[in-house]
């Protein structure tokens, strides 16, 4: 079974040969401490598994690419629209027509990123635009839920010319809506400003039959769940979160099979020891597999300091809970 077929049986509860496994990619420097650890267990590198092959299409959503000024009244939201042109070739990845040939009669899984969530749509990149924004939300909602929606109606065009051209196994909403604690913004307030304003992509990717609609979140989202699955998300991929706020284990008693996941394991587990890590992968990541809707990965990019033997450990048991 190729990476694509197993990818898509192991989301619809069918019967994968075995669970897909995805790497995050292991950057130079990581690699480089890890030789100077030991040679010997380095080269054993070379004898795992290899992943499973994925790839995500990475559109220019950019609400402000070539305004000279970011609006910040209904009155200015025209220069919006007018920059938001889904038809500009600079939207889409460099080498498109040559990158549409690869993907014919491909075996690996392809995802594509279709919105950047609401903060980094309306522009907050510092304290102050968060301010601002958060005053909007109160004193202005009508100016954020217009260019909410202008940004969505521009995504669901421009994802849309891709649609056209490629069979996506899933799509992927970029959500950095919070912390640890929780969500900036109620549920109530997230379904008012932001899920009204991606119905059009929504509705795209309902009647082009991508079936998996991702939320990959770097913040504790357990409070939007509820309201998520209502408009037809159906994965969460939790990132650099607490886990024990993000606990797989408990959503999977809370939603059942509504809702699949990516992800889940806890990076902080490969940075102690090695009953850690086997507790992490025989309590949480053998059930979950067993249960299905649910690929199992490291939360976080792997670092340097985390032992190269803690890795290898890791890699190990993983093979062995995914392939039986």
């Amino acid at each position: 079974m190729d990476s694509r077929t197993r990818f898509l049986e192991t989301m619809g509860y069918g019967k994968p040969d075995r669970v897909p496994y995805f790497e995050e990619g292991i950057r130079k420097e990581v690699l480089k401490s890890w030789r100077r650890q030991s040679k010997q267990s380095f080269e054993a590198l070379s004898l795992l598994s290899p992943s499973d092959k994925r790839e995500e299409i990475e559109l220019d959503l950019d609400p402000h690419l070539g305004l000279k000024k970011r609006p910040t009244t209904l009155n200015e939201l025209d220069n919006l629209r007018r920059a938001l042109n889904p038809y500009q070739q600079r939207r889409l990845p460099k080498g498109w027509s040559k990158r549409i040939r690869a993907w014919r009669g491909r075996d690996h899984v392809v995802m594509l990123r279709v919105h950047r969530g609401f903060f980094l749509s309306m522009g907050v990149d510092d304290w102050n635009g968060f301010k601002r924004l958060m005053f909007s939300t109160i004193r202005d909602p009508d100016f954020v839920r217009e260019s909410m929606k202008i940004q969505g109606e521009f995504a669901a065009k421009l994802v849309e010319r891709v649609l056209e051209d490629v069979d996506v196994d899933a799509a992927v909403f970029g959500e950095p809506i919070g912390d640890n604690t929780g969500p900036l913004i109620s549920p109530l307030m997230y379904e008012e400003f932001v899920l009204r304003s991606y119905k059009p992509v929504l509705d795209l990717l309902g009647r082009h039959g991508v079936e998996t609609i991702i939320l990959r979140t770097y913040a504790n989202a357990k409070l939007l769940i509820p309201t998520l699955l209502k408009w037809g998300f159906n994965c969460l991929w939790a990132c650099e979160v607490n886990i024990e706020a993000m606990d797989y284990r408990d959503l999977r008693r809370e939603f059942g099979q509504d809702l699949r996941f990516i992800g889940g394991i806890d990076l902080d587990a490969l940075r102690q020891d090695k009953e850690t890590i086997r507790r992490e992968m025989e309590e949480k990541v053998k059930p979950l597999v067993s249960e299905g809707g649910y690929i199992p990965l490291a939360d976080g990019r792997v670092r340097e300091d985390i032992p190269l033997e803690n890795y290898l450990y890791y890699r190990r048991l993983l093979e062995k809970v995914t392939q039986g």
